[in-house]
């Protein structure tokens, strides 16, 4: 059974994305690019709300057609194409690209697509994240920290209702300043409160 693993960029205060959903700031590297689909090949499945499908939806499925991309970003097209990905949506009814829609976020189906679920399910996408969150189906964080300060933007952490007990599995530093920390989720504290995707 795999975990259910938020992970996302930040800037050192905390941002994961700056004003006008700007995220031009986040270091990728080839190095941390290599690293990453490291993790993405052993990934049983990602799990988007519909904002970040989108995002990923305009760029991953073409990657092998531009010409312009690193070699680890084309790879990651093609683990982006193959991985079962679920998509929360109210509004959208269907996708492409081996993508299950869901319209809502239910705890008891969670739990099932966990269990068949072979490798970790990597979540993506702060409005599904923070319901996740809220209902306490996080159980890892894996944080990738710009050496960055915006000041201002939106947190990945935006709910000021959860909090969480974190325990720091795992570290590791890139050549390009990025740090990764992984934490494992012991307990998550706040209103258990469902919700549906966007």
């Amino acid at each position: 059974m795999g975990k259910i693993v938020l992970m996302s960029s930040v800037s050192l205060d905390g941002f994961f994305e700056g004003p006008d959903r700007d995220i031009s700031w986040h270091l990728v590297n080839e190095v941390l690019s290599r690293y990453l689909n490291g993790q993405f090949r052993a990934t049983g499945a990602f799990i988007y709300g519909r904002v970040t499908y989108e995002l990923m939806e305009s760029v991953w499925p073409a990657a092998d057609r531009n010409p312009d991309l690193p070699a680890a970003l084309v790879e990651f097209g093609g683990i982006w194409r193959d991985m079962p990905k679920y998509l929360f949506s109210r509004t959208v009814t269907e996708a492409g690209w081996n993508t299950t829609v869901i319209p809502g976020v239910v705890p008891e189906q969670i739990a099932e697509l966990k269990a068949r679920t072979k490798g970790d399910i990597v979540l993506s996408g702060v409005n599904l994240a923070s319901t996740f969150l809220r209902l306490g189906m996080v159980d890892d964080v894996q944080v990738f920290v710009n050496p960055v300060v915006l000041g201002r933007g939106r947190r990945l952490f935006e709910d000021p209702d959860v909090r969480m007990d974190l325990s720091l599995v795992e570290t590791r530093t890139f050549s390009n300043g990025v740090v990764s920390l992984r934490y494992s989720n012991r307990r998550t504290y706040g209103a258990q409160v469902g919700a549906g995707g966007a």
